[in-house]
């Protein structure tokens, strides 16, 4: 009986050994892929959070004039048709 007992706790240290190599492994796989991303970020192009939003506001704006000048010019336009209407009407 005793030697089944050395022989589990044998197996169960080896066992325990085994994870806690396994842990370390995984650990140290974390650490080499958040070196590699945070390397790979630092070296693109992105543009921060902030100006974008600041890109993104013009844009809008741009956008809301650009419609704004399009209805203007459309107004101006048919005024400019009726005023014609008008002038060789009267002819």
């Amino acid at each position: 009986m005793q030697s089944n007992n050395r022989l589990l706790d044998d197996i169960a240290r080896i066992a325990s050994g085994a994870v806690g190599a396994a842990a370390g492994v995984r650990t140290e796989i974390e650490a080499l892929i958040k070196d590699r991303l945070q390397r790979v970020l630092s070296e693109s192009d992105l543009v921060p959070r902030e100006e974008f939003e600041v890109v993104k506001a013009m844009a809008t704006k741009a956008r809301m004039e650009q419609e704004a000048l399009a209805e203007r010019v459309a107004r101006l336009e048919k005024e400019i048709a009726e005023l014609r209407a008008r002038t060789t009407s009267q002819e």
